[in-house]
C-alpha cells in the first residue's frame, strides 16, 4: 500500500492589512511579557522549599513543567495558528499566561503551582506567532526589521525578568511576583485584543482545514519523554532505568509518529517539507542557537554569585545577578535593527555565519577573564550581540524556504529546537558546573562556544541567498 503524500493547503490571498507602529509595539510587548513570565520564576527556586515545605527537586519540576508545556504548545500553536488564525492563537496563548499566572498568584501549595506554571508554558508560542502575522502585515523590506525586533524580546525579556522578580521577592511578599506577570500578561492580552487586527487563516485546503488531533498526541508525548530524559538526567541519574525507559519511549513514539505524519492528508508537522536543506538546517542552527545563548545567562547567573573566597566569585546577591544581565538584554534590542539591515544586504545565511562567530568570540573572552565584572559583562554582552544576529536570522531563513499557509508551524518547529537546545545546555552545563571551580565554568564557556562554531561551518551548507520573505508574496 502506498503512502499518499500530504495535501499542499492553499494560501488564501495575501491581504491583511499593514502592521502600523502600534502593532508593532504591542507584539513586541507581548514577547517581552512572555519571556519575563517564564523566567520570573528564578529568583525565587532557593526560597520556594522553605516557603511550599518541599524539597529542592520537587520545586525543580517548577521550571520542568514550564519548558515541557512551552515545548509541546509552540508547534502546536502554530499549527493551529496557520489553520484558525494566528491573531486568534496569539489570544489564546496570552490568556493562558494570564490564567497560569493569576493561579501561582492565589496558592502556595507546590503542586497547583507546578500545575499553574505548565499553564503558563503555553507563553512559549506568543513570539513566532507573532512573527508569523508580521510575514503577511509588512512590505518586503520591513520584514527583517519587524523579526529582528521580535526576536531581541526573548533577551530584554529574560534580562528584565531575573533583577525584577528578585527585587519584588526580597521587598514583599513572594505572591506579588506572579501578581506582577499576572499584570503583564494581562495588559499583553488585552493590546492584542484591541491593536491587532484580526488575520485570515491562511489555509484554505479542501473540505476545510482539519488539526491533527492524533498527531498533537502523539508529538506531545514523544516530546515530554525526550525533554524528562534531557532535564531530569542529572536528577535520576544518565544511566538510570527511568531516564533510559523515557529515551525509549521518546525514540519509538517520534518513530510512529513520523510514520503517521507522512500518511496524513493534513499533518500537523510536514515532514517532507522539514526534511529539504533550507528548512532542516535553519532548525539544526536553532537547537545550537539556543544551547549557546542559554549558556550565557545561566552561567553568569551563577558565575557572579559564587563566594569571593573561591577566587574567582563576586558574591553577589540574586537581584544584583539578574542586573548583570540587563546589558546583554539592552544589546539585542540596539542590534535588532543592525541585524535586519546586514539581512537586507548580505541575506540570512551570512547573518547566521556571522552571528555564530560573534558569539564563539564573546566566550573567548569569557575564558580569557572571569574574574572581573568588567569582563563577565563585556564578554556576556558580545555573546548577545551574536545572539541578536542569529536569533533575527533563523525565522527569515525558515519564512524563505516555506509556502505562507505554513509559516506559523515552521516558526513554532524552529522555536521548538531551541527550546531543547536550551534544555540539553541546562543539564550539560549543570554537569560542568558541579565542582564549583573556574575551570568548570571555562568548560562550560568552551563547550558554548564550539557549539556556536558548529552553526557558523554549518550555514556554509545553506542554500544561497533568498528574497526576505514579506507582504509582497511568499519568498
Amino acid at each position: 500500500m502506498t503512502s499518499a503524500a500530504p495535501a499542499r493547503p492553499v494560501a488564501a490571498p495575501d491581504r491583511e492589512p499593514l502592521a502600523g507602529p502600534a502593532v508593532l509595539g504591542v507584539l513586541a510587548f507581548s514577547g517581552v511579557a512572555a519571556t519575563l513570565v517564564q523566567t520570573s520564576i528564578v529568583p525565587l527556586l532557593p526560597a520556594l522549599p522553605r516557603l511550599t515545605g518541599s524539597s529542592p527537586t520537587d520545586v525543580g519540576w517548577l521550571v520542568t513543567a514550564t519548558l515541557l508545556a512551552g515545548a509541546v504548545a509552540t508547534p502546536l500553536l502554530g499549527r493551529a495558528g496557520d489553520q484558525f488564525g494566528r491573531r486568534r492563537m496569539m489570544l489564546l496563548s496570552l490568556a493562558l499566561l494570564t490564567v497560569g499566572s493569576v493561579a501561582c498568584a492565589l496558592t502556595s501549595d507546590l503542586g497547583l503551582l507546578v500545575a499553574a506554571r505548565a499553564v503558563q508554558g503555553a507563553g512559549a508560542g506568543v513570539i513566532p506567532l507573532a512573527i508569523s502575522l508580521l510575514r503577511t502585515r509588512l512590505p518586503r523590506e520591513r520584514v527583517g526589521s519587524g523579526v529582528a525586533l521580535m526576536s531581541s524580546t526573548v533577551g530584554i525579556g529574560a534580562a528584565l525578568g531575573l533583577p525584577l522578580a528578585a527585587l519584588l521577592v526580597q521587598r514583599f511578599d513572594w505572591h506579588w511576583m506572579f501578581w506582577a506577570t499576572s499584570a503583564l500578561a494581562a495588559a499583553a492580552l488585552a493590546g492584542v485584543a484591541l491593536a491587532v487586527p484580526a488575520d485570515r487563516p491562511p489555509v484554505a485546503g479542501r473540505g476545510g482545514a482539519r488539526f491533527d488531533w492524533l498527531g498533537a498526541v502523539g508529538l506531545s508525548a514523544a516530546l515530554t519523554a525526550l525533554l524528562l530524559a534531557v532535564s531530569q538526567g542529572n536528577a535520576w541519574g544518565w544511566g538510570s532505568a527511568r531516564l533510559l525507559g523515557c529515551a525509549a519511549a521518546a525514540a519509538l513514539l517520534l518513530v510512529l509518529w513520523g510514520h503517521r505524519q507522512l500518511r496524513t492528508e493534513q499533518p500537523l508537522v510536514d515532514l517532507r517539507q522539514t526534511a529539504r536543506r533550507a528548512v532542516l538546517l535553519p532548525h539544526l542552527a536553532a537547537l545550537l542557537a539556543g544551547f549557546s545563548f542559554y549558556a550565557n545567562s545561566l552561567v553568569t547567573v551563577q558565575l557572579v554569585q559564587e563566594p569571593r573566597g573561591t577566587g574567582f566569585g563576586l558574591g553577589l546577591s540574586v537581584a544584583a545577578a539578574g542586573l548583570c544581565l540587563l546589558p546583554s538584554g539592552l544589546v539585542m534590542v540596539a542590534f535588532a535593527p543592525v541585524s535586519a539591515r546586514f539581512s537586507r544586504a548580505r541575506g540570512p545565511r551570512a547573518t547566521l555565519a556571522v552571528g555564530s562567530a560573534v558569539i564563539a568570540l564573546g566566550y573567548v573572552l569569557r575564558i580569557a577573564d572571569s574574574r572581573a565584572l568588567s569582563a563577565v559583562l563585556l564578554g556576556s554582552a558580545v555573546v548577545s550581540v551574536g545572539t541578536a544576529l542569529v536569533y533575527s536570522a533563523l525565522p527569515l531563513l525558515v519564512m524563505a524556504a516555506v509556502p505562507a499557509a505554513d509559516t506559523a508551524a515552521a516558526n513554532g518547529m524552529n522555536v521548538l529546537m531551541r527550546t531543547i537546545g536550551q534544555a540539553l545546555c541546562s543539564a550539560v552545563v549543570a554537569q560542568a558546573l558541579s565542582g564549583g571551580t573556574l575551570r568548570g565554568y571555562q568548560t562550560a564557556f568552551s563547550l558554548a562556544g564550539t557549539v556556536a562554531l558548529v552553526a557558523c561551518a554549518g550555514s556554509a551548507l545553506l542554500p544561497g541567498r533568498a528574497p526576505l520573505p514579506g507582504k509582497d508574496g511568499p519568498a
